[in-house]
């Protein structure tokens, strides 16, 4: 069984929320121990769903083939959500950012590791995140550290999983057990 185009939406929408993505950075703690305040995890993070980005001396990779697009291109990032830890009584964005990509219908391994590199190579530049009108007034440009997470599903072929792991890149299966609710998150977050 292949990886539908509902499951692909149902990730995307479940992790678009800031509880959510606190609930799925629990299930990988090095990520979950980067959050800024655990006393107020919720305030800590901001998800960007489809991100976009203002890139300075933008490149793109059509294949195998780099190109050059003029400056300050906005552009969307090939990853499925952006994670950016922020101060939650400064309100401002920390260094650390965290990439996810959700394994998509019909996306074999090498698709899935090129839309990480091609992150890479457009984040490596001088960049800025356009925010969510709610956090608009963030300054929210260069990160320190940018971490990727994956998230396959069940019926994600092995190789894929196996390259992940070959590849030292981290990942999560998602399935109905690994949804968390809010509560098992509070109790979580406060003990």
């Amino acid at each position: 069984m292949s990886v539908k185009q509902s499951d692909y939406e149902t990730v995307l929408g479940d992790y678009s929320s800031r509880d959510r993505i606190v609930s799925l950075l629990s299930q990988y703690r090095q990520y979950l121990e980067m959050i800024p305040s655990m006393r107020r995890p919720r305030d800590s993070v901001i998800s960007i769903p489809l991100p976009l980005a203002k890139v300075r001396n933008l490149r793109t990779v059509s294949g195998d083939n780099l190109s050059e697009v003029c400056l300050n291109e906005i552009t969307p990032i090939p990853c499925d959500i952006a994670v950016l830890m922020c101060d939650p009584e400064w309100k401002i964005k920390m260094g650390v950012e965290i990439l996810i990509f959700i394994h998509r219908p019909e996306e074999d391994f090498s698709n899935l590791l090129r839309r990480w590199r091609q992150s890479q190579i457009y984040l490596h530049k001088e960049y800025e995140w356009v925010m969510p009108q709610t956090e608009e007034h963030m300054f929210s440009d260069l990160a320190e550290e940018i971490h990727p997470l994956f998230i396959v599903f069940p019926q994600t072929p092995d190789r894929i999983k196996k390259g992940l792991s070959g590849a030292s890149l981290p990942y999560i299966e998602y399935s109905c057990e690994t949804i968390t609710d809010n509560n098992n998150l509070h109790s979580f977050v406060n003990s």
